[in-house]
């Protein structure tokens, strides 16, 4: 049975945003930025020169905020130490009130295994890794692969890989594309959109997680005298492009059937969040869930007095089987919740487990 842990801060996911010249990432950000439902984005940009998007006037407008380097090159700019600065100075408690998420901007040189293992192994504990999105030009995706043969690689330790630009090309030559990508990506999820239109839910909780104090999100800024934000975070169907499944268990689960479910979960599957019970293998206790990609991590804290004993978990991806999913996290339930646990049940939970003392030092899935 698990020890008592001091708990760890509510910790902002960090999102690395990678893709060559001319994909579509500052489209994406900026696109995250007038349709985040609330949330407030600062990000990391070019030289790693960290800004608080929020204290902007206007969406997408950088302008002096940041300072190009001369190679581009941010994974050879700075070191896990540097950026852990640009992270301290985001998500100290004076700021904290402004951010719920990072997206770092890579240049389109920048090596993106480079940043994932610096977010990785950063020391701030009120960070957790939000995974690698990959944005690729569905246009010029040939092209660049002869020319930059390291997409493939890039691709292939992406979390969520988006297809931009899927209207400039015919559908012949987007299905191609996307069979490439797939095969490419393998469990990674797949998605193809138009001026970078991705759901923000797909990527992170389209709302504050802290009570509105201080500045405005961009939402705010550009809300319409009706007091609608601008544009629909719905325009062109972005929900079509990917499904969730939601599924409420009151019998805990069985820590062993959930980490087979983890393990082995498919293709397309991008990100697991909520909290599950495992009953008498920790009672004391229950365990967020934070998956992505590849990326997985169990947080242990206290029931609350009174409070319902209840899994809850959300699954989110792109072409997945939703009944199916549901009836295997399902099935994860344990047939005899009151008995005794056996000792080592919890041994695989724990492997994914961060000690306050070792932020920066989590395994990944073995979905790897």
């Amino acid at each position: 049975m698990s020890q008592p842990r001091q708990e760890l801060p509510q910790q902002i996911p960090v999102v690395v945003l990678a893709g060559f010249l001319g994909s579509g990432k500052t489209t994406l950000l900026n696109h995250l930025l007038h349709h985040g439902g609330g949330t407030r984005i600062g990000a990391i940009v070019n030289d790693f020169g960290s800004i608080e998007i929020d204290a902007m006037a206007v969406a997408g407008q950088l302008g002096d905020s940041t300072v190009s380097l001369g190679n581009g090159c941010l994974c050879c700019a700075v070191d896990a130490s540097e950026l852990d600065e640009y992270l301290d100075r985001l998500t100290r408690p004076s700021a904290r009130n402004g951010i719920d998420v990072i997206v770092i901007e890579a240049s389109g040189l920048a090596e993106p295994q480079e940043l994932v293992r610096m977010v990785l192994a950063s020391e701030n504990p009120r960070i957790v890794y939000g995974g690698l999105v990959e944005v690729v030009d569905a246009v010029e995706f040939e092209a660049t692969r002869e020319q930059h043969p390291e997409l493939d690689r890039h691709v292939a330790i992406a979390d969520l890989v988006v297809v931009n630009k899927a209207d400039r090309i015919p559908d012949g030559d987007l299905e191609r594309v996307m069979e490439r990508v797939r095969g490419l990506a393998g469990q990674a999820a797949v998605v193809p959109t138009t001026y970078a239109r991705v759901d923000p839910e797909f990527l992170f909780d389209c709302r504050p997680t802290r009570e509105r104090i201080g500045q405005l999100s961009f939402d705010d800024l550009h809300r319409h005298d009706d007091g609608s934000a601008g544009g629909d975070v719905h325009d062109g169907h972005l929900h079509s492009a990917y499904d969730s499944v939601s599924v409420e268990c009151e019998v805990p689960l069985d820590p062993r059937r959930l980490m087979a479910f983890l393990d082995s979960r498919p293709e397309g599957l991008y990100r697991i969040k909520g909290y599950v019970g495992f009953g008498a293998a920790d009672a004391r206790n229950k365990y967020t869930v934070h998956a992505v990609g590849r990326f997985l991590r169990f947080s242990p804290e206290p029931w609350a007095p009174g409070e319902p004993r209840l899994s809850r978990l959300v699954l989110i991806g792109a072409g997945i089987d939703a009944p199916r999913l549901s009836k295997e996290l399902t099935a994860c339930a344990q047939d005899a919740p009151h008995t005794y646990a056996d000792e080592h049940s919890m041994w695989g939970v724990l492997r994914y487990v961060q000690e306050p003392s070792d932020a920066g030092s989590e395994p990944e899935s073995d979905a790897d």
